[in-house]
C-alpha cells in the first residue's frame, strides 16, 4: 500500500476510533455455541426493521459528516472525489469495527440509483438529491420491474404521458425492494408504445411521497417482506425529474444494470461466506450422523471448492480495480456463481437434515437453515436471472452467437 493508502487508512482508523467498537476476533466455530440463524433475507418484525434504518442513515450521516460518506463522489455533491480503491481501503478498515448495517441505504440507492442520477439527471435534481442521499436523509428504490417485464426489462408497460412540463404515470412496479423506505425511486415508463420497445422507454425519478404512490409489502415465504408492489395511479412527476432524453431511458437502464451486477456480485459475500464455513458443514455433517457418507462428502468438497474458486475470482476483480484497469465480467460470473453455491449448499444441507429441515425440534443448527433453504429460488433471480447472465456472458464475454428468438425458432420449424 501506498504512502497515499497508508494515511488514507490512518484517517480511517482514526475516526472509527473515535465513533465506534473495535470488532471482536474472529472465534473459533464450535456446534452448539452463539447465533444458528441462516438467514439470507431479513424476517424483522416492522417496528425492528424501522429501528435498524434510524440507525443505518444515523451512521451514514456521520460517515458523511467526516468525509467518509462518499469517497468517490464529486466534491460539489458532498464526496471527496477520491478513488475506488480509497473506498476499497475504507470498507476494508470498517471491517474490523462494530457499525450497523448501512444496505438499506446503500445496495440499492448508494450503490446503483446514486451513480445514475450523477451520470443523468439535471442540475438541480443533482443538487436536490444526491446530497441527500449520500447524507443519510433520503433513501432510493429500483422501480424497474414489472409483473409481465422482469428478465425482459424492454417490455414495461408503465405508461408516462406528457402534460404541459409535467408526465402523468400509471402502471404498476414488483419486487422493489426498500420502497417503504424510500423518497425517491428510479421508474422505467413506456413514453412511446410506436417505437421499438428498447427505444421508446423513459426515465423519471419518482418521489414516493407524491399522490397515487402506493406501496404493498410482498409476504416471502421465509416469512419476511424485503420486497413491494408499487402501484402508480395518475402520479404526476415534473419534467426536470426526468433522466436522459425523452425514449432515450434504455441508456439510463443499462447504467444502473451496470452497478447492480457489481452491487449484488461484492454483496453476496457474507451470507456466502458463513453458509459456505468448512467448519460449519462439516460439524453439521457429524451432528447428523452423515459424515460416513462418501458421497455426501464428496458433494461437500467439490462445493467448497466452487466456493473458494469464487472468492479469488472476486478478489481477482478488485485487485483489477486497484491497478486503474476497466471492471471486466468478472463481478457477472461472481453473481452468477454466488447464487449457485448458495443453491448447491442449501440443497446439500437438506440431504443432511432429512426433516430436521421442516420440523421445529429446537434443536440447533437445523430448523435455522430453513430461511436460506427458502430464500434460494430467489437468490437465482435478484439482480438477473442466472439464464441472463449466461446469456451476456456467452454473447459478450465469449462472443457465441445470440440466442434465436422465438420468432426466429418458429420460422426454422417452418
Amino acid at each position: 500500500m501506498d504512502q497515499d493508502m497508508q494515511d488514507f487508512a490512518a484517517e480511517a482508523r482514526r475516526f472509527l476510533d473515535a465513533h465506534a467498537a473495535k470488532a471482536p476476533g474472529r472465534t473459533a466455530f464450535t456446534w452448539g455455541e452463539g447465533d444458528d440463524s441462516m438467514a439470507y433475507f431479513s424476517s424483522l418484525p416492522p417496528e425492528e426493521e424501522k429501528e435498524d434504518v434510524a440507525r443505518a442513515r444515523a451512521w451514514q450521516r456521520t460517515r458523511h459528516e467526516n468525509g467518509f460518506g462518499w469517497i468517490t463522489g464529486p466534491a460539489e455533491y458532498g464526496g471527496r472525489g477520491l478513488t475506488p480503491v480509497h473506498d476499497l481501503v475504507y470498507d476494508a478498515v470498517e471491517s474490523e469495527y462494530v457499525v450497523p448495517d448501512t444496505g438499506v441505504l446503500g445496495v440499492v440507492g448508494l450503490g446503483m440509483i446514486g451513480p445514475t442520477i450523477l451520470a443523468h439527471a439535471q442540475p438541480r435534481i443533482k443538487d436536490e438529491w444526491l446530497p441527500a442521499m449520500y447524507r443519510g436523509d433520503a433513501i432510493a428504490c429500483q422501480l424497474f420491474s414489472e409483473p409481465g417485464a422482469g428478465s425482459d426489462l424492454a417490455s414495461v408497460a408503465t405508461r408516462a404521458v406528457r402534460e404541459g412540463d409535467s408526465w402523468v404515470l400509471n402502471g404498476q412496479k414488483v419486487w422493489t425492494s426498500v420502497a417503504q423506505h424510500s423518497q425517491i425511486g428510479l421508474a422505467l415508463t413506456r413514453t412511446n408504445p410506436d417505437a421499438p420497445k428498447h427505444k421508446g422507454i423513459t426515465a423519471f425519478l419518482v418521489p414516493m411521497d407524491a399522490p397515487g404512490v402506493e406501496v404493498r409489502p410482498l409476504r416471502q415465504m421465509t416469512g419476511g417482506a424485503d420486497f413491494n408492489e408499487v402501484f402508480l395511479t395518475d402520479v404526476r412527476v415534473p419534467d426536470d425529474h426526468r433522466l436522459g432524453e425523452v425514449d432515450g431511458g434504455w441508456t439510463v437502464a443499462l447504467t444502473t444494470l451496470m452497478n447492480e451486477r457489481a452491487t449484488v456480485g461484492s454483496e453476496g459475500a457474507a451470507p456466502v461466506a458463513a453458509a459456505l464455513s468448512p467448519e460449519r458443514l462439516s460439524a453439521l455433517m457429524r451432528a447428523t450422523w452423515t459424515w460416513d457418507d462418501r458421497a455426501l462428502r464428496a458433494r461437500l468438497a467439490e462445493l467448497l471448492v466452487d466456493a473458494l474458486a469464487t472468492e479469488h475470482l472476486n478478489n481477482r476483480a478488485l485487485r483489477k480495480l486497484r491497478s486503474g484497469a476497466a471492471p471486466g465480467p468478472e463481478m457477472s460470473v461472481s453473481k452468477l456463481m454466488y447464487g449457485q453455491n448458495l443453491t448447491r449448499a442449501a440443497h446439500f444441507v437438506a440431504d443432511c437434515l432429512g426433516p430436521r429441515a421442516i420440523a421445529d425440534t429446537g434443536q440447533w443448527g437445523t430448523y435455522a437453515w430453513t430461511e436460506l433453504l427458502l430464500a434460494t429460488p430467489a437468490l437465482r433471480i435478484l439482480g438477473g436471472t442466472e439464464e441472463i447472465m449466461k446469456n451476456i456472458l456467452a454473447e459478450r464475454v465469449l462472443g457465441l452467437p445470440k440466442e434465436p428468438t422465438a420468432t426466429a425458432a418458429k420460422e426454422v420449424r417452418g
